[in-house]
């Protein structure tokens, strides 16, 4: 790897994340001295390739962490909630994208591109946000920047990599047996995916909302620093294979007119502006999936509510949504003399 650099570790190489995120650390050359590849016991005899080398994928155990600086984690919450805190305690910095983490109040929950200022190495794990939440609150944070956000009302179609692999296979498997006239196998959603959707993402809660629901809610108010924010989502499952979509409805403090906010947004980082709709120009998963920014279009008034803006929003989940935003925070750190 070269003398220069850090030692560093992704759990979970071997999911759709974990191997993205070796890539996206070798797409963005970040500084790797020396790399582990960490998953269950299941995968102890694969190898995958970094920077044209094939590396064995290792066992992840309690003395995994000997030695690293740092640690991309995409390995579920119970993995996380047991290894993490394993690795901060030998001085391992955890940048983790399950959910276990992300509403504990000393741990910051970051996108670099909104709140780089709350980023710290104490108590040595970050978290990553869910990747709907992150790719709204990068197209939301120029406008709530200019004209300070009150209400958010959203309606998400997330493609089924946000699932993982056996997802991914179920939707390739269901579209061929339809075709087919085969019968249909469903052993990852409560559903039929193929040609289908449903509102049905994570467990309901007691007040209605699903888990991903509310997860989009607690962490937009943490990353925004606004904990009395009105935000209301419904989060659906659509047959898209990779790329979230996201209905984005906002009220503002103040005024602000369709021309300053696609002013604002073609300025603002990660973002790309779209939005020219009689001309068929608008943001839309299959064009979006392989990218790293968050893609928005169809910008205008609601004339329903005062101060109503409505948008759309799309982008590629698990680059932007999971591990491109686990390697900026990894460039983060770096910037800011962190690791």
């Amino acid at each position: 790897m070269g003398d220069n650099g850090y030692n560093v570790a992704v759990v979970g190489a071997t999911g759709a994340v974990g191997n993205l995120m070796i890539q996206v650390l070798e797409e963005r050359a970040f500084p790797v001295k020396e790399i582990k590849l960490l998953a269950s016991a299941r995968s102890l005899g694969r190898t995958l390739v970094f920077r044209g080398k094939a590396f064995p994928v290792q066992e992840l155990k309690e003395d995994s962490f000997e030695g690293l600086h740092l640690a991309l984690f995409s390995a579920g919450g119970s993995v996380s909630r047991k290894f993490a805190p394993l690795a901060a305690a030998r001085g391992c910095i955890v940048i983790d994208n399950s959910s276990a983490f992300r509403m504990e109040p000393a741990i910051p929950l970051i996108v670099p591109e909104v709140n780089a200022d709350a980023v710290t190495v104490e108590p040595g794990i970050i978290a990553n946000p869910n990747c709907s939440t992150i790719q709204m609150v990068v197209a939301l944070k120029p406008i709530h920047d200019a004209a300070r956000i009150k209400r958010i009302v959203v309606t998400t179609f997330q493609a089924v990599s946000g699932t993982g692999k056996r997802a991914i296979e179920e939707l390739r498997q269901q579209v061929t047996s339809t075709v087919r006239g085969e019968a249909m196998v469903r052993e990852v959603y409560p559903h039929q995916i193929a040609f289908n959707c449903f509102p049905h993402i994570g467990a309901f809660l007691e007040n209605g909302f699903s888990e991903e629901e509310m997860k989009m809610v607690n962490e937009t108010r943490k990353i925004f620093g606004a904990p009395e924010m009105a935000v209301c989502a419904t989060t659906v499952r659509v047959p898209v294979y990779y790329g979230h979509s996201e209905s984005v409805n906002i009220e503002t403090a103040r005024p602000i007119s369709v021309e300053e906010v696609r002013e604002l947004l073609a300025r603002a980082p990660g973002v790309q502006v779209v939005d020219d709709p009689p001309k068929g120009r608008y943001p839309i998963p299959i064009e979006v999936a392989g990218k790293d920014d968050t893609f928005v279009g169809r910008i205008r008034k609601d004339p329903s509510v005062r101060n109503g803006l409505a948008m759309w929003v799309v982008a590629d989940n698990i680059r932007k949504g999971a591990a491109t935003n686990a390697v900026q925070i990894a460039e983060l750190l770096l910037a800011r003399g962190l690791i």
